[in-house]
């Protein structure tokens, strides 16, 4: 039929469905379960100078003992000592101090110092990041008593996991989460795996825009992803973007899902990721005025 008046809108291409592919586990390095302060932090460093990023997943009990004990916890902490202080309840305020050791230590790792010199922020929304090192980014998520940190030198990145148990009923998320392609794709699996495929649409989608700094704010029906894997799609099914992103799901602990996107700007990141060298030039700018000024005012 000619695309002339009454002409039929063409139907959603069919959802890409690629496995896991070499090219996004070469760019995305394998997850590290860490069970605390002591690592094996050595996997980190590896991811970075392999693939220059690092995913680490844990469980707030396993820094409990750190919590608890470490007479070096308020120096760890830094601005985050007070919120943890106030904070009255106490399963609350373990979990807290235990994800923010997890992100120190991550990034310590990643860029090869101590975690308590490290300066942890928060951005509008609360998205944290390393004040003073705006090369290195970080994404912070947890579910239950799961905590996963990324850390990357060469772009955007973004975690995201839920329970792999959890039941997300299509019938009702449907319109909501899932692009026309996407809803084609899930339709046409068995009844019983249909649950199982959103799920990691949905933490793909939250990794995805975690990273982008929107969270809930950007539509997930706007996006896509294959269903059995592959890279970001437009809502028809067909690619939507040109390799600059990279995405992978890993099971955790045999009872999570945890989702991963990483953006690569393309541009020569150095692979020396000591804060010596990674400090931005303006905050080094502001540290040279201070210590060259007069003795007084110092």
């Amino acid at each position: 039929m000619s695309a002339g008046t009454g002409a039929r809108p063409a139907p959603p291409a069919e959802p890409v469905a690629v496995p896991a592919s070499a090219f996004d586990a070469d760019r995305i390095s394998e997850p590290v379960h860490v069970s605390g302060p002591d690592g094996p932090w050595h996997r980190v460093r590896e991811g970075m100078r392999l693939r220059g990023n690092a995913v680490v997943y844990t469980t707030w009990g396993q820094w409990l003992a750190t919590a608890v004990t470490d007479p070096a916890l308020r120096p760890l902490l830094g601005r985050d000592w007070t919120r943890y202080r106030r904070t009255a309840d106490p399963v609350v305020r373990f979990r807290f101090v235990a994800s923010r050791l997890a992100t120190k230590f991550t990034a310590a790792a990643a860029l090869d110092t101590e975690a308590a010199d490290l300066d942890l922020a928060y951005k509008i929304g609360g998205r944290p990041y390393l004040r003073g090192l705006d090369q290195i980014d970080v994404s912070l998520t947890h579910t239950d008593d799961l905590i996963a940190v990324g850390v990357s030198r060469n772009g955007r990145i973004g975690v995201d996991a839920e329970p792999a148990a959890r039941t997300m009923a299509f019938d009702l998320m449907q319109e909501h989460v899932c692009t026309p392609a996407e809803r084609l794709g899930l339709e046409r699996l068995p009844e019983a795996e249909r649950s199982a495929g959103l799920l990691r649409l949905w933490t793909l989608k939250e990794a995805y825009t975690k990273a982008l700094g929107q969270g809930l704010r950007l539509g997930f029906s706007e996006f896509g992803f294959g269903i059995g894997s592959g890279g970001l799609l437009a809502p028809d099914g067909t690619p939507a973007a040109r390799g600059e992103w990279a995405f992978s799901t890993h099971q955790a602990l045999g009872r999570y899902l945890i989702s991963v996107a990483c953006h690569d700007t393309g541009l020569d990141t150095s692979r020396d990721t000591a804060p010596s060298t990674m400090l931005d030039e303006g905050f080094m700018g502001a540290v040279a005025d201070l210590l060259d000024g007069p003795a007084d005012q110092r």
